[in-house]
Order: C-alpha cells, then structure tokens, then sequence
C-alpha cells in the first residue's frame, strides 16, 4: 500500500470551540501516538484527509514540523449527515512493524443456481506488516454448491499476513434457496403459530349478491 503524504499543523487550542474553528477552515483535529510517545495533537488538511481515508487501513506519512511520521487511522469520527470528518486518532507505526486490522471481504463470482451467498463476516482480522496491508481479501464463490462453506483458515492470505482470529471462522455461506411453495408453508405455519387467520377473500360473496340482485331484477321485470 502507497504512503499518502499529509502536512500537519501543531494544534495548540483544544475544546469544542476551537474544534468548530478547525472545522470551518476546513481542517480536521487530530492526535497521534503511539510507541510510548506523548500524543502529539495536530491539524490535518481537510481535503485531503477525506480522500485519503477513503481506503481503508491507509497508510499515512505524517509530516509534522518538517519530520514525517508513518501512521494509521485508529478512529475516524465522521458526521453523520455531513458524512465530513470531525476527529482522527493515528497511531504511529514503523516500517516492517506487524500490526493487527481488518480488512475487507470481497466476494467475486457465481454460485451454483439456486443457491443463496450468505458472507458472515464482511472483514476479518489480519497481522500484517504496517508497509504491506491488503486493501482486501478476494474470495471466488464460482460454482460452489448449497453446503458449501468459506472459512478463515481457507481464504488465499498475501505474503507476510497471517490470521489474527481462529481458522474455523465462518466466513461464506452457501444455502439452498427456499421454493416459493415451501416460503408459503413456512408462513402459514408461522401465522398459526402467532394465532392469525388465514385471509379469506370477500370476492365470490360478492359476486353472488351481485347474481342474486339480477335474477331479482329480471323477475320485476
């Protein structure tokens, strides 16, 4: 994974306030630590900060008061309508450094027909070197049968990661899909189950009081 290079600012006011004034320069607040250092708050570029942390697990090099620092996004506060970044907590790490992440499950190809893909997990946790993170874990489902299952322990790891969860780790799902007649029966016995009548269609009791007012018309006349 490539360094994104970002210019920070030493940040010598604090509080909500000075936040908001961050914010509105188009800046976002941020701390970063880690190996036994005091944290260091600082400023980030707003922009560029947003793209950066598009990518998951990016990779930054800090440049602090000329003197750049590798680090990673330990939590990103974002607003929830603005979808804007309001705080970043880095963590230093050095190069060949293992750190433990998730990375994302990605899911390609098709199953066997009628079936359904159940992915149980969308990430799983990797120790990988700080330099070398995968963006993500690419799993084929081509053609795999109802029963079949994708585990941690199967999934196809880059060079220099491991599994930081347990290899029996259900991952994929593969399930038969449900025939129309077998969801309609499974309703049926639930809405039993919670005491709820079947629906009984009102259109053939109207349709004979319909026959009945005819055949009484055709008599007056």
């Amino acid at each position: 994974m490539a360094e994104v290079k970002l210019n920070a600012e030493m940040r010598t006011e604090f509080g909500k306030g000075a936040a908001r004034r961050i914010r509105r320069a188009n800046k976002v607040p941020a701390v970063l630590y880690g190996h036994g250092i005091d944290p260091i708050h600082i400023t980030l570029p707003g922009h560029e900060t947003l793209l950066a942390l598009r990518t998951a697990n990016a990779l930054l090099s800090v440049d602090v008061d000329g003197r750049a620092q590798l680090a990673l996004p330990k939590q990103v506060q974002r607003d929830p309508i603005k979808h804007t970044i309001e705080h970043v907590d880095l963590v230093l790490v050095r190069s060949g450094e293992k750190v433990t992440v998730d990375v994302g499950i990605h899911v390609e190809g098709e199953a066997a027909p009628n079936t359904i893909v159940v992915v149980d997990r969308a990430s799983v946790a990797l120790e990988a070197e700080a330099t070398h993170i995968p963006t993500q874990i690419v799993v084929s489902i081509e053609g795999l049968q109802a029963g079949s299952q994708i585990l941690a322990g199967d999934l196809s790891l880059p060079q220099g990661s491991a599994l930081a969860v347990d290899s029996d780790v259900l991952i994929v799902n593969i399930t038969q899909a449900q025939s129309e007649e077998a969801a309609e029966a499974e309703l049926a016995e639930a809405e039993a189950e919670l005491g709820i009548e079947p629906t009984v269609s009102e259109e053939p009791e109207a349709e004979a009081e319909s026959t009945e007012e005819s055949a009484e018309s055709s008599e007056e006349a």
